[in-house]
């Protein structure tokens, strides 16, 4: 059985459509839900943290050493740390633990 490449092309380009115009025509007013609201808002800080995890564990040669620089990039930034000092951080932890073979 051959599938034809170009319904599967359309069928996405219809669901992303969708997606982006649906909430544009549906919802006229302000949201004043709380809950929505702060979902809302949190939305695009999960979808970057889905992404980003797993890179930073998979960059480096061990994942060790990328878990151990995550570790010590919350450890920097929850004490204060700028961003780029907990860069700058991360990535002297997985450099001095990509010394050593695990």
């Amino acid at each position: 059985m051959q599938h034809n490449m170009y319904v599967y092309i359309f069928l996405m380009a219809a669901v992303t459509y969708a997606i982006r115009v649906l909430p544009l025509t549906l919802i006229k007013k302000q949201i004043t839900n709380r809950f929505l609201r702060s979902f809302l808002y949190y939305v695009p800080y999960v979808t970057l943290s889905v992404m980003t995890f797993p890179a930073i564990i998979n960059a480096t040669g061990t994942p060790l050493a990328g878990a151990a620089a995550l570790a010590a990039g919350i450890l920097a930034a929850w004490f204060g740390a700028g961003l780029f000092p907990v860069a700058i951080i991360c990535c002297l932890v997985a450099f001095m633990l990509g010394l050593f073979p695990f």
